[in-house]
């Protein structure tokens, strides 16, 4: 231990960062700064055992306190890191880089005096670096009387604080500070035995109880202890040894109580364990802690809540059997172990299942039902006769299991809102389940509880959610499920909608039967292909045709234009759109099956006519209780002098009531130049077919897409070649075989429909043939394309215009026979929105026509086609004039 030594009057001063050194404490740093580095140099490097330093604390910006010098410095500061007393640490100085040049050192007044027990030197590769690791002892405390600096680091001007021996001899009589020394020992005693009997390591310390002076020992335990650089300062200025025995002492039990308290709760916690649960022995001392400071929390009320909660759930008693095993199962648990949370939350989820609760059952009345389902939808009569006839059916045996309705159309067709309007009608609440893009079967099914984050699937969550076992309940996009290496859904749809085995659904996650008999199921789709055959045959199709003109033109006076004038904050007051300008946004702007685009192009007027609205200013401001009302009449009546009728307004009526009352006397009104500046110039021309079949090889098409009926035009042409056909449009096998199919049938009939002068001529002699389908980027396939394709090769061959204002669909055989194709309906309301007047049929598709409303069909010629001589007579102006020479 170090004795009692001499300083000289300037020590180098080394700064410890939010570190303090104290006297008879070892510490082992690591100098890499230039400053610091030149400062162990010149001052113990050189001197070797002579060398004397100062390590002096310094404070971070941050924890800058009242006391202390402040010095502008770029010199970093050192850190250490001690352990057990005489137990080396080492530590990184903290270098400042250029731009901190003018960081403000907070310095302490006070300060150690440190000699170094061992210096070794070394060059850090490939900088080239020195470094040094010093082992420094805390020697005697000191008092800065000035600070400076020699060359890169700093020197202080210092008087020791160290008492002389006069002082040492005199304060040893005094009766307090034998009484503080001897409560000291005692208690370091009773640390050092404690310590001994954990760690065996107590001898030495135990001598230099005896040995030391007390005022010595005092700096050397605290120094062992982890404490707070506050603390460290705090023990640092304890120059009278009576109050840093004090303060020692009041340290040293501290540390005491707290191994007292740690051996406690081991001991509570040994005794607790058994064998099999030595593995739980830090989840044992979390809880003993948490018992110790009184921080318990109320896990077992928590599960006799649930358990109490479970017992209303109204659960089948095999099921509460198997919930019971659970409960019992997860009371063993602690709450630490892993599978704690997920048994707690499965158990939470049994309880929150609608086992027994259902809404209430509402007489039906079914006409009520009638005006709601008018209310919500116009049109759609077959589609709402359907849902009235289910509803009959409910009425009079409600435990019915009834079809799972599925309702197919293109976008925008109101499938969603029939079904919310069949919730509505039966009294029962309403939950949308969308399917779109699900590929994982886990998703219907739920995720198996051996799988880390597993959960229910989407049926079960959404019985818990709506809380009722009997809502109505919609699958939307049943038609876009996918299927990968995770399952199919569509397949795992067929136990739910199939009412032989709902009744026992069997989620994955829940692994206990759950009864889906009492939900009813609603399903849309944008098209039936996609749906597997087992699953299309559980639920009876029920198809929703695209709107004709007059029915969008009717949904948007009923429905639209309030809807989208009060989302928009406004009222027929401020805004109004003629049927005149609704009619021209239908033809020019929107040919859709649907109405959602139409909606859309409606909010864009509602839109410009608010900010219209939003710039004026029909009130101008109040002032205290006076309303000072402002209108144009109001204003030119003042200006002429002339007497104003007042009505006095009750101060009870609002603002809005007071704006109600006074709006512009006359609303905008929506006229054409305002749709095309807010629209843009019209999308759509009825003059577009005309132009586009001016020139032969061109013929017009009607095809069916999830989107609804669409006209499909056909271009043909012809050019130099070795007798080729080229085909583009991104046109899938079908319709590729379809137009191989039209070109031999062209070539075997050239002569009989004098295309050609004698059945040896080639009608591709020389020359290559493409046949284009615009919109390119759009995918094309299917049969109904054939008849097309032959009209379109027969006007390039004879250089002969069809017809503008006919339109075509069919199939064709290989002998000219024309077959029926499917989508009828939603095609020929394609022709009647393009403005087309005659449209060719199949003659087998003329059953098919009694779906097409009558409005559509009085404006139509429909022509039916057996043959495709028959197609080619009225395709033509004029007819076929070549066809009375054919022998076919």
């Amino acid at each position: 231990m170090a004795e009692s030594v001499d300083l000289p009057s300037r020590l180098a001063i080394l700064p410890f960062r939010n570190k303090v050194l104290l006297p008879g404490a070892i510490i082992r740093i690591r100098c890499t700064s230039p400053s610091s580095v030149k400062l162990v140099e010149q001052e113990l490097w050189q001197r070797e055992e002579k060398g004397l330093i100062g390590i002096l604390p310094v404070r971070d910006s941050a924890e800058i306190a009242t006391s202390g010098t402040a010095v502008s410095s770029g010199v970093g500061g050192e850190s250490a890191e001690r352990g057990l007393k005489n137990q080396a640490g080492i530590s990184e100085n903290h270098k400042l880089d250029s731009k901190n040049q003018q960081e403000v050192i907070h310095w302490h007044d006070r300060g150690v005096a440190a000699r170094a027990l061992h210096l070794s030197r070394g060059v850090e590769k490939p900088s080239g670096r020195v470094t040094y690791i010093v082992v420094l002892e805390g020697l005697c405390r000191f008092n800065v009387q000035e600070l400076s600096t020699r060359g890169t680091y700093y020197t202080a001007r210092i008087t020791s604080l160290d008492m002389t021996k006069g002082e040492l001899e005199l304060i040893e009589q005094d009766q307090e500070f034998v009484a503080l020394s001897r409560q000291f020992k005692a208690t370091a005693m009773e640390l050092i035995s404690i310590l001994e009997q954990k760690q065996k390591t107590g001898g030495r310390t135990k001598v230099l109880l005896e040995t030391v002076p007390v005022h010595k020992l005092a700096d050397i335990f605290v120094a062992s202890f982890e404490i707070s650089f506050e603390e460290q300062l705090s023990m640092l200025d304890s120059v009278d040894v009576k109050v840093r025995l004090s303060k020692a002492t009041e340290l040293v039990d501290r540390h005491l109580q707290s191994i007292r308290v740690a051996e406690k709760i081991t001991q509570k916690v040994e005794g607790q364990l058994s064998k099999s649960q030595k593995e739980f022995l830090l989840r044992q001392q979390m809880k003993a802690i948490k018992e110790e400071l009184g921080d318990n929390d109320d896990e077992e009320d928590d599960l006799v809540a649930l358990e109490r909660k479970m017992q209303g759930a109204g659960m089948p008693a095999s099921i509460w059997k198997h919930a019971l095993r659970e409960l019992r199962r997860l009371k063993k648990m602690q709450p630490q172990q892993p599978g704690y949370n997920s048994s707690r939350v499965y158990l939470e989820l049994l309880a929150d299942l609608p086992w027994e609760k259902a809404s209430p059952e509402l007489e039906l009345d079914l006409k009520a039902a009638k005006e709601l389902l008018d209310a919500d939808h116009y049109g759609l009569l077959k589609v709402k006769q359907r849902i009235i006839e289910y509803l009959a059916v409910r009425k009079l045996k409600p435990d019915a299991r009834g079809p799972v309705l599925c309702f197919v159309g293109p976008p925008g067709v109101g499938k969603t809102s029939l079904a919310s309007s069949i919730a509505a009608a039966l009294g029962r609440k309403f939950i949308r389940i969308s399917l779109g893009g699900v590929k994982d079967e886990a998703d219907i099914r739920g995720h198996r509880r051996t799988y880390i984050g597993s959960m229910p699937g989407r049926l079960i969550d959404g019985l818990k959610r709506v809380a009722v076992r009997n809502p109505v309940m919609l699958l939307d996009e049943i038609d876009k499920t996918g299927s990968d290496v995770r399952g199919d859904p569509a397949s795992a749809l067929l136990e739910v909608l199939d009412p032989e085995q709902n009744k026992t659904f069997n989620d994955h996650y829940l692994n206990v039967p759950f009864d889906l008999s009492k939900v009813i199921f609603v399903a849309t789709a944008n098209r039936m292909q996609p749906i597997p055959p087992p699953l299309l045959d559980r639920m009876e199709v029920i198809e929703l045709p695209g709107y004709t003109p007059e029915e969008k033109l009717k949904i948007a006076i009923r429905h639209l234009i309030p809807r989208v004038l009060d989302q928009h904050g406004l009222s027929s007051d401020f805004l109004q759109i003629p049927e005149d300008m609704v009619k021209l946004v239908i033809q020019r702007y929107t040919r859709e099956a649907g109405v959602r685009n139409l909606e859309r192009n409606l909010a864009a007027l509602a839109r410009a006519a608010a900010v219209k609205v939003a710039e004026q200013e029909h009130l101008v401001p109040f002032s205290k209780d006076v309303q000072r009302l402002s209108s144009p009449l109001l204003d030119g009546k003042l200006a002429e002098s002339a007497e104003v009728e007042m009505e006095v307004i009750p101060m009870g009526v609002n603002n809005h009531d007071i704006s109600d009352a006074f709006k512009v006397a006359s609303p905008m009104v929506v006229d054409e130049p305002m749709v095309e500046k807010v629209l843009g110039p019209p999308r759509y021309d009825d003059r577009e077919t005309a132009e586009r079949v001016a020139n032969p090889g061109v013929s017009v098409g009607l095809v069916w897409t999830a989107f609804g009926g669409e006209v499909q035009f056909v271009e043909a042409t012809a050019m130099v070649g070795k007798g080729d056909l080229h085909l583009t449009g991104q046109l899938g096998d079908v319709i590729k075989e379809s137009a191989q199919i039209a070109l031999t049938w062209v070539r075997a009939r050239a002569t009989e429909l004098k295309l050609a002068i004698s059945e040896e001529t080639n009608l591709l002699e020389g020359r290559d043939i493409h046949i284009h389908f615009p919109a390119g980027a759009v995918p094309k396939d299917g049969p109904s394309a054939g008849v097309t394709l032959v009209t379109s090769l027969v006007s390039l061959f004879s250089k002969r215009r069809v017809r503008a204002d006919t339109a075509m669909t069919g199939e064709m055989t290989l002998r000219g026979m024309v077959l029926p194709v499917g989508g009828v309906k939603d095609k020929v309301l394609a022709a009647h929105r393009y403005g087309i007047k005659r449209v060719i049929l199949p003659e087998r598709n003329l059953k098919d026509l009694v779906e097409v409303p009558a409005t559509v069909l009085s404006s139509l010629e429909i022509i039916l086609a057996k043959r495709v001589e028959d197609v080619l007579d009225q395709a033509f102006e004029g007819g076929c004039p070549w066809r009375q020479h054919s022998k076919l």
